[in-house]
């Protein structure tokens, strides 16, 4: 089977594509699209640029993408500056990471604006029946008996008044 570095270099030349054209349409520079069809990957200062740029690279090309990733990892586990990062660790999904996601997702202007406009409509709606309900209520309702009842205590806030006198016989 052939090495990563020589399927790149077939299937570019297979387009006939300059690589110039292949660094300009995938924005890697010409002296990695070099490195990379030379198999020099100790041009590369970690392993994920090479995946990367061999993913784009593979991409542009039409390339079974996952299978030539597998066989670059086999390549770079044989090298012995990137054998420990041959491969990545197989990151599982928790329900936190799934949750980060989708607030990442938000348009938090959106959502405030709309917050901001619903609260506005719901106290608009309660002052409205609020007022209703005053102007319905009756205002004498709280008031007590309408008689005047004054207080029956001694506290000598007030003096005894004097039994009125018998009336005089001439």
């Amino acid at each position: 089977m052939p090495s990563v570095a020589e399927q790149l270099r077939q299937a570019r030349e297979q387009q006939k594509l300059s690589v110039d054209q292949v660094a300009e349409a995938t924005k890697i520079r010409t002296d990695h699209v070099h490195a990379l069809e030379a198999g020099n990957y100790e041009t590369f200062a970690a392993p994920v640029y090479i995946r990367g740029f061999v993913r784009t690279y593979a991409t542009l090309l039409r390339l079974d993408v996952p299978n030539l990733i597998q066989t670059l990892d086999t390549e770079l586990s044989q090298s012995a500056r990137f054998s420990e990062f041959s491969s990545l660790p197989v990151h599982q999904s928790t329900p936190i990471d799934w949750l980060s996601l989708r607030v990442a997702k938000v348009h938090w202007r959106m959502v405030l604006g709309c917050a901001a406009v619903i609260l506005i409509v719901g106290l608009g709606i309660w002052a409205y029946r609020a007022s209703r309900r005053a102007r319905a209520a009756d205002p004498l309702s709280n008031l007590g008996p309408g008689l005047y009842q004054p207080r029956q205590s001694n506290s000598g806030e007030m003096l005894p008044v004097p039994a009125p006198a018998a009336p005089q016989k001439p």
